[in-house]
C-alpha cells in the first residue's frame, strides 16, 4: 500500500504521523489497534527513517530502501509473526539480543511484532526495559487486532493508535475484484486487514469452508441432529490452526449478521465458548462437538 493508499483509509491517522515527522518526535515504542493499515503505516514509517531521498520527510516508495522495506527483505527492519498461533519467548529474547546492536546499514532499527497478542507472557515482559531504556536507536511497532489482550505494563508504556476498519471502502475493492455484494460483505466483515481480504477473495479453500459454516449455522438455528456431522465434516477440512480459526471467525460474522435473532444469539454465546475451549488446547473437533451438544 503506498501514501496516497494509505492516506485514503486512513486519513487521520496519515497526517498525524506526518506531524510527528516533521516535529521530529518520532516515539520508540508504539501499539497499533486494528489491522487495517496498521502493518503499512509500520513500513511507511520504517522507509521514513531509511530513505535515501526523502521529499521532505515523506518516503520517496522508490530507493532500493523503500522497496526492500515493502517486499520485507530490508536488514534492519524486522518484522516478527506467530508460528502456530504463538510468537515465542526465544524469539523475542533473540529480538532482545540485537537491540543492543547497531544496524546493518545505519544506527537504527524497526521492529514489527504482527498479532502481538500473540506473544507468550514471558516474551512481552522480556520486552519491557528496553522499551523504558533503548541501549540504541530502536523502533517497536506492536501491531494487533485487540489491545485489551495486550499486557497492561505493554500498553502503558507505548503510545496507542487506533485504525478503524475501513468496511464501506473493502466491500467496495471486493466488487471491484469480482466479488458477488454478499460475499463481499462477508469477507470485508471478517478480514482484519485488507491485505487478508485480498488474499481469500478467490482462494477456493476458503468458500469451502464459508459453505460449509454457513450450513452448520443454518442447521444449529434449525436444531438439526445433522449439525454433528456437519461440525465433523468442519474438523476435518480444518486441519490446521490457520483453518480452524477461519472457521470460528466465519461462524461469528454470521451469527453476527443475524444478532436480532435470540436462537442466534445463544448460538453465539456458546460459539465464544468453544473458541475459549479451542484457545486453551482442546481439539478443535471437540470444541465443535460442544458447540453442537450446546444446541440440539
Amino acid at each position: 500500500m503506498k501514501q496516497d493508499q494509505l492516506k485514503a483509509w486512513q486519513p487521520e491517522q496519515f497526517d498525524r504521523f506526518v506531524r510527528i515527522l516533521e516535529q521530529d518526535q518520532l516515539n520508540h515504542a508504539y501499539l497499533f489497534s486494528g489491522f487495517f493499515g496498521s502493518l503499512e503505516m509500520a513500513q511507511f514509517l520504517a522507509k521514513s527513517l531509511f530513505c535515501t531521498d526523502k521529499v521532505g520527510v515523506l518516503p520517496c516508495e522508490k530507493c532500493r530502501n523503500c522497496k526492500l522495506i515493502e517486499q520485507e527483505e530490508f536488514p534492519d527492519v524486522t518484522l516478527i509473526k506467530p508460528v502456530n498461533q504463538v510468537i515465542k519467548t526465544e524469539r523475542i529474547r533473540e529480538l532482545v539480543g540485537q537491540f543492543s546492536q547497531a544496524g546493518i546499514e545505519s544506527q537504527q532499527q524497526v521492529f514489527i511484532i504482527e498479532q502481538a497478542e500473540k506473544m507468550h507472557p514471558n516474551a512481552a515482559n522480556s520486552l519491557l526495559k528496553v522499551i523504558e531504556e533503548p541501549q540504541s536507536e530502536v523502533y517497536i511497532f506492536f501491531l494487533t487486532s485487540d489491545e485489551e489482550k495486550i499486557l497492561p505494563t505493554i500498553r502503558s508504556r507505548t503510545q496507542i493508535f487506533h485504525f478503524k476498519k475501513q468496511e464501506e471502502k473493502l466491500i467496495l475493492l471486493l466488487e471491484q475484484m469480482g466479488l458477488v455484494k454478499k460475499k463481499a460483505t462477508l469477507l470485508a466483515q471478517f478480514a482484519q486487514s485488507r491485505a487478508e481480504a485480498e488474499k481469500l477473495a478467490n482462494q477456493a479453500s476458503f468458500w469451502i469452508l464459508v459453505d460449509e459454516s454457513e450450513r452448520l449455522t443454518t442447521w444449529l438455528v434449525a436444531k438439526k441432529k445433522e449439525s454433528y456431522l456437519q461440525a465433523a465434516k468442519l474438523a476435518s477440512l480444518a486441519d490446521d490452526k490457520e483453518k480452524q480459526d477461519q472457521v470460528l471467525r466465519i461462524l461469528e460474522v454470521l451469527c453476527g449478521q443475524d444478532i436480532l435473532q435470540a436462537r442466534v444469539r445463544v448460538i453465539l454465546q456458546d460459539l465464544l465458548e468453544a473458541r475459549k475451549m479451542w484457545q486453551a488446547n482442546v481439539s478443535f473437533q471437540n470444541a465443535m462437538e460442544y458447540l453442537v451438544l450446546k444446541e440440539i
